[in-house]
C-alpha cells in the first residue's frame, strides 16, 4: 500500500516539476527579449548623444593637429 503512495507521490512530484521548468523556460525567454529590446533602445540612445561628443571632440584633435608650433630662440 506504501508503495502505491510513494509511485503516486513521485508521479505528482514529476509534473509539478515539469511545469515548474516550463514556467521558468517561459519567464527566461521573456527576461531574455526584454533585456535585449532595452539594450537596443540604449545603444540607439547612446549613439545619437555619444556620438556628437566624438564628433566634436575628433574635430577638436584635427585643429590642434594643424596648428604649427613656434619656436623662438633668445640670444
Amino acid at each position: 500500500m506504501g508503495s502505491i503512495f510513494s509511485a503516486i507521490g513521485r508521479g505528482i512530484n514529476a509534473i509539478i516539476s515539469a511545469i515548474a521548468d516550463v514556467i521558468m523556460t517561459i519567464v527566461g525567454a521573456i527576461t531574455t527579449v526584454i533585456v535585449t529590446i532595452f539594450d537596443v533602445i540604449m545603444d540607439i540612445i547612446c549613439c545619437r548623444c555619444g556620438g556628437t561628443r566624438r564628433r566634436r571632440a575628433g574635430t577638436r584633435r584635427g585643429f590642434g593637429g594643424r596648428r604649427r608650433h613656434t619656436t623662438t630662440t633668445t640670444y
